[in-house]
């Protein structure tokens, strides 16, 4: 076996320090970029062992998305461009922490366990982020990729979001578009067009947006596109990388947490921001008031536009679809409210992980999935498509039904389906505003947020906490639950719940309730409650106030 000798040379090149552990998770690797080497070599070959597989193209994004620039890391796109299967998330595991003189053992494991054809045909597609080590580690990638034989198309520079495209379109035999980035471009930017048409005199003031790039990938794709938007979005582009640090005191995270506008960023009271975080797969918009006083659109209040928008559409022309919204126990109580009792919305709630989401958008005709944090998009079955293309191209239906079944179709061709894609969202959002005529504050007074606090309590292990029911409710430590449900009980419109951390050794506990001060004091009381019946480590947390 030439192939193995090869990865035998290749990987003596590419050591691992000895007794890393890392796991691979819903972001892939992520740690230090110096820990990183052996890491992308055995994605490499891991792959091109998922390609000769799935007789399909696999991705390999090099990025840490969020994370602090000296971070780095990795993660693999299967076929249609989602996330890699639960079973290969174990792999890669397994071949990251593999001691050097047992890496072709688990290799070697790996193809016997799924029966791979070694001699099929591999071909990988691989993207990078703008960190200083992603050139050296995409290099060592394709090291990895050609031990094993693969063929590899190095796309360079993109967004996370733009290789998972890429890979979809390839595999697709470009149904889903082409796979290059003019032809992601294109495809985005003229359904953009094409739906902004629809809007009746929109003034350049509500062309315009101001676009936070946290320094990252997201801000040289926006520059690369501009042209495509042939002037019906004039976007002034903040933190584009030329001199602040990547997602230092800006990008979609930072603004989410601290809940305030990213450093370098002006804003004018009552104009449009939103923020990118570093490899482009969230978003989240804001602006502040004549008042100075902030507000956040988070991922709750793009998701509730976005299915509003939908259903009205699906209503006009007459389509039975089922569309549902895809929630997990951090969205905003107030959005669960309005989506189900004023929309009609079904809302479905999952634990938090965007795979999660993503699953369960898929069991509907149209799925609209968001965390709060900004990821997420819009998922439509191959029945819906079809559906809507029907109604298209019917010769017998009125105008109006036919200028509806259109906006679907471009709605559609706007988005990107296969992942979270901050560019393609905010397209979305933008051309959603221009139709219905409206104004950001509108938009963020559809409903008002219920007043909350997220905390956390350290804890000697975590797993002594199990939830239930989307992580809503705890079914362990004995009496956690039923503690936490009589102080729910003290506060107006209030709920909270508890749940480990995926990560590290602390709780998670989220509260909301009718006043900041309530939703202060109930977070701090469940806290106090995880620290006494779930083995707290330190000081007892303290009260907010």
């Amino acid at each position: 076996m030439a192939h193995f000798e090869e990865v035998s040379n290749q990987s003596s090149r590419h050591p691992k320090p000895a007794g890393l552990v890392l796991q691979y998770g819903t972001a892939g690797f992520r740690t230090n970029a110096k820990q990183l080497d052996h890491i992308m070599f055995r994605m490499g070959l891991l792959a091109t062992l998922r390609s000769k597989k799935t007789k399909a193209t696999i991705g390999v994004m090099i990025t840490a998305s969020h994370n602090p620039e000296e971070d780095n890391g990795v993660k693999l796109i299967d076929p249609m461009g989602e996330m890699v299967t639960q079973t290969w998330e174990g792999y890669a595991t397994q071949l990251a922490n593999a001691e050097q003189q047992d890496l072709l053992t688990v290799l070697k494991d790996i193809i016997d366990k799924e029966a791979i054809n070694v001699s099929q045909e591999a071909h990988v597609f691989l993207g990078k982020d703008t960190r200083s080590s992603s050139a050296s580690l995409s290099q060592t990638v394709l090291d990895g990729v050609s031990a094993l034989g693969g063929h590899c198309k190095d796309y360079g520079l993109v967004t996370t979001p733009q290789l998972h495209y890429m890979v979809c379109c390839q595999n697709t035999q470009g149904k889903y578009g082409d796979a290059t980035l003019e032809g992601y471009y294109s495809k985005l930017c003229q359904a953009f067009i094409q739906l902004t048409k629809n809007a009746s005199n929109r003034t350049d003031d509500q062309k315009h947006l101001s676009v936070d790039g946290a320094n990252g990938i997201g801000a040289l794709k926006v520059r690369e596109m501009e042209r495509h938007l042939k002037r019906e979005l004039k976007i002034s582009l903040f933190n584009d990388g030329t001199e602040g640090k990547l997602n230092h005191q800006c990008g979609a995270d930072f603004v989410k947490v601290q809940q305030k506008p990213p450093t370098g960023v002006k804003i004018n009271p009552g104009e449009r921001c939103c923020s990118f975080d570093g490899d482009a797969d969230r978003i989240v918009y804001y602006y502040t008031d004549s008042e100075g006083q902030f507000h956040l659109l988070d991922g709750d209040k793009i998701a509730t536009l976005i299915s509003t928008f939908l259903k009205e559409l699906l209503i006009q022309a007459g389509l039975d679809l089922k569309i549902a919204v895809v929630q997990t126990a951090y969205a905003n109580g107030s959005s669960t409210h309005y989506l189900e009792d004023t929309m009609k919305v079904i809302v479905r709630c999952t634990k938090t992980g965007v795979k999660h989401l993503h699953h369960a958008a898929q069991e509907f005709d149209i799925g609209v999935y968001f965390e709060a944090n900004g990821h997420g998009t819009v998922l439509f079955s191959k029945a819906a498509e079809e559906k809507i293309q029907q109604l298209a191209e019917n010769p017998n239906i009125s105008d109006g039904k036919k200028r509806v079944a259109l906006l679907l179709q471009n709605t559609i061709n706007v988005i990107n389906q296969t992942i979270g894609d901050a560019i393609s969202d905010m397209l979305l959002i933008e051309a959603i505003l221009a139709i219905k005529g409206m104004t950001v504050q509108q938009w963020d007074a559809i409903y008002a947020d219920l007043p909350n606090r997220q905390l956390k309590v350290r804890v000697s292990d975590r797993r002594v906490i199990d939830t239930t029911d989307a992580e809503r409710r705890a079914v362990s430590p004995p009496g956690m639950q039923e503690t936490i449900d009589s102080l729910v009980k003290k506060y107006r419109q209030a709920r909270s719940f508890v749940r480990p951390s995926g990560t590290e050794d602390v709780v998670r506990v989220y509260a909301e309730a009718e006043t900041q001060e309530s939703a202060d004091a109930l977070a701090h009381e469940v806290s106090l409650t995880v620290y006494r019946l779930a083995g707290g480590v330190g000081d007892e947390p303290k009260s907010l106030h």
